[in-house]
């Protein structure tokens, strides 16, 4: 299930960054399923989980597309308490 997730989010947040002009609704609803993967991480798994999951999916980004995703973890603060970004 991880993989399926890590690649959901990989195309989510490469989306996000690769179009920061795009129509408001189309970020809202990505960064909507973003958190919600982040919730399903943390039940999982918590805080590790996540931790694991974004720490794996900036460094392809960065490797993959030369950009980088930290500014996105604010979109996971809430869904634990030791997510504080």
């Amino acid at each position: 299930m991880d993989a399926y997730l890590e690649e959901e989010l990989y195309d989510l947040l490469t989306f996000c960054i690769q179009n920061p002009s795009a129509n408001a609704s189309d970020i809202a609803s990505k960064k909507e399923r973003i958190v919600e993967i982040g919730r399903e991480l943390a039940v999982d798994g918590g805080t590790d989980a996540m931790e694991n999951m974004f720490f794996a999916i900036e460094n392809r980004i960065q490797g993959e597309i030369g950009a980088d995703a930290r500014q996105y973890r604010a979109w996971w603060n809430g869904i634990a308490s030791e997510w504080k970004y």
